[in-house]
């Protein structure tokens, strides 16, 4: 499977709010990013992936989900906007959003990504909350492997 992207984007935040800007000077997500489509995307901080995540929702609100839980839910939000103050964000996606399995194969690639990360790293990303492991086929480990080199290049 070919993913589509990255899109990148850059986050500047503290513990309660995040501000986002683009390559482009954008100060929003804006495309396939703003769109309510199947993405996965992945957060690095000094070069080296913190966080890998799927989402169906624009990515605005996505990020502020995890800014603004509090744990009532049982998700506590996302535990790297207390550690850090800044971070890249690749989003890529799925080529046919429309198809019943494209978050399920996205999934499948965000395990193969983590365990590619564990592999190369010698750890799982240090803030990896969760995962979902599902069998995968040699085009999911190809598309991780692809978004794990696109990362190395950075």
């Amino acid at each position: 499977m070919d993913l589509i992207g990255p899109d990148r984007y850059y986050l500047q935040f503290d513990p309660h709010a995040v501000q986002v800007a683009s390559g482009a000077g954008e100060r929003r997500f804006v495309g396939r990013a703003a769109a309510r489509i199947p993405k996965l995307y992945v957060v690095s901080s000094r070069w080296r992936p913190i966080y890998v995540g799927i989402t169906r929702q624009p990515m605005r609100s996505r990020l502020r989900l995890g800014w603004t839980a509090d744990g009532s839910s049982g998700y506590y939000g996302y535990e790297w906007r207390h550690a850090l103050h800044a971070a890249a964000l690749d989003i890529w996606y799925h080529p046919e959003p429309a198809r019943r399995t494209a978050l399920h194969e996205l999934e499948t690639i965000e395990a193969e990504i983590v365990f590619l990360i564990r592999s190369r790293f010698r750890q799982w990303p240090c803030y990896q909350t969760e995962i979902h492991f599902h069998a995968s086929k040699p085009s999911h480990r190809r598309a991780a492997v692809r978004v794990l080199n696109h990362l190395a290049k950075r």
